[in-house]
Order: C-alpha cells, then structure tokens, then sequence
C-alpha cells in the first residue's frame, strides 16, 4: 500500500471511530485494553493516545459512563459504559453510517 493510501485509510477510520467504540460497548463494559483489542481484531488499529481523548469526549458528552473495579492483576481499571443516551447517538451513527455505504455503494458499482 502506498503512502497515500495509507493517510485515506488512516482519515477514513478516524471518521468510524465513535461508532465502533460504542458498539463495542454496547455489548457489555469494558476497559480501554479490551476496547484497543477488539478494534484490533477488526484492523482498525488504534493507540492509547487516540483512544483515551476520544473516550474522555464521549463521556463529556454524555454518551459514556466509567467506574473503578478492582483487579486481581495491578491496579483498578476504569471499565466504560455505555449511556442511554449513548445508545440513542449510536442509533443515529450507524443510521448515518448505512446511509452513507449505500451511497457509495451505487457510485462505485456503477
């Protein structure tokens, strides 16, 4: 992959990013480690640095909650939760999101 599309595909998950981690989360609480893993496993590569000031604005927004638990290994984890009024933004996100692959979707098959 060229340099070029390295930067499109870097733009484009960015622009993803809030959907995936409040569908991540939608499915249960988590820790920012479990959040990394399961974007990993989707290769949608993410560092701490990006995740930490993403998930700090959701939570300002309303959209997250966090508590402390405990650990068997170290100490305590900050696992997030998903708001009601996370799951009504996530509604409209992947509204907006099907939307938009639809629209593509007829350009680039045409």
């Amino acid at each position: 992959m060229s340099i070029k599309n390295d930067n499109i595909q870097s733009q484009m998950r960015k622009g993803i990013l809030e959907l995936c981690i409040l569908s991540i989360l939608e499915k249960g609480d988590a820790y920012p480690t479990e959040i990394i893993n399961e974007l990993k496993i989707a290769k949608l590569i993410v560092v701490e640095g990006t995740l930490y000031p993403l998930l700090n604005r959701l939570k300002d927004e309303g959209y997250l909650t966090y508590q402390w638990v405990e650990s068997k290994q170290g100490p305590p984890r900050k696992y997030y939760h998903i708001t009601s009024e996370g799951k009504k933004f996530l509604k409209e996100l992947i509204e907006n999101w099907e939307e938009i692959v639809k629209s593509v979707n007829k350009i680039i098959k045409k």
